[in-house]
């Protein structure tokens, strides 16, 4: 091999070793610090533009939970006003039953049927009931329609029931009274018109609607587990695109590490090598 002094091919190998070395170093240490395998598009392209995909389909089943939660909850508030009818109901048909007992004065039917259309404007004030200002119940009966997944494909659609409409025995034991109004305004009472069995069949409307309530958050609860698994599998893969494995590149670091310094020095031999040419000049 030739001594030369304006050209040093070992040491600019050296210095291209170093600088590659030095390069990986810094991306290593990226990765460790961000936690990310991806921290400039160039890294992964590719890799990139699938697990933005996959975040975003995160963020959309993450939001749709949401609503199904909340469609739980509109649900929850519902079957708890339609569960206090029913205890209204019952109170009602026990005063009907006390009502016709012949021993009853008519001082002592009065009282339970002041009571009967107090407990009808309860009932009343209950169909006018809402969820964060979404009414419970509509006239006529209504839905709301629920998306259960990322892409709104799937739908649940849940009733918003018309107990309060004049076809309904609950319309018959609650009365004519407009939100308002004092119950003093309610038509029918238990001396003129409403009979125990119309309040049975409401208490078996109420029950019907409780069982239909039942039954919708039951679906929504199973379309939340889906969706959780959903979550769960694309959070999973867009891990194995995007996160980085510290085990593995910790090693690397460690390697790239050892490069550098082994660089650093073997460049500064290099560099000392074009001396021997000056002990030749010298001699």
């Amino acid at each position: 091999m030739s001594i030369v002094i304006n050209t040093n091919t070992a040491a600019s190998a050296a210095a291209i070793n170093l600088q590659n070395s030095e390069t990986a170093l810094q991306k290593s240490l990226a990765r460790l610090s961000s936690g990310s395998k991806i921290v400039t598009p160039s890294d992964d392209p590719g890799g990139l533009a699938v697990s933005m995909k996959l975040q975003a389909s995160i963020s959309s089943t993450q939001a749709v939970q949401s609503n199904v939660a909340n469609a739980i909850s509109f649900l929850q508030t519902q079957d708890g006003s339609l569960q206090t009818a029913g205890n209204i109901l019952n109170r009602m048909s026990q005063l009907a039953t006390l009502y016709n007992d012949v021993t009853k004065s008519s001082s002592d039917k009065a009282n339970y049927e002041t009571e009967f259309k107090q407990l009808q404007g309860q009932l009343n004030s209950i169909t006018q009931s809402d969820f964060n200002g979404v009414s419970l119940f509509a006239i006529p009966a209504g839905t709301l329609s629920v998306a259960i997944s990322a892409d709104g494909s799937q739908k649940v659609d849940i009733a918003k029931p018309a107990i309060d409409d004049p076809s309904t025995n609950f319309y018959k034991v609650g009365g004519e009274l407009m939100p308002g109004e004092s119950t003093d305004n309610i038509a029918n009472g238990l001396g003129n018109g409403i009979s125990l069995g119309t309040i049975t069949s409401a208490i078996q409307e109420i029950a019907t609607l409780r069982a239909q309530n039942g039954a919708y958050t039951s679906q929504l609860n199973f379309a939340t587990e889906i969706l959780t698994t959903n979550e769960q599998n694309l959070e999973s893969a867009n891990s194995q695109i995007a996160d980085v494995d510290v085990a593995s590149e910790s090693t690397n670091y460690a390697k790239y590490q050892i490069l550098v310094q082994s660089g650093a020095s073997m460049l500064a031999q290099a560099n000392s090598q074009s001396q021997i040419a000056l002990k030749l000049i010298g001699g």
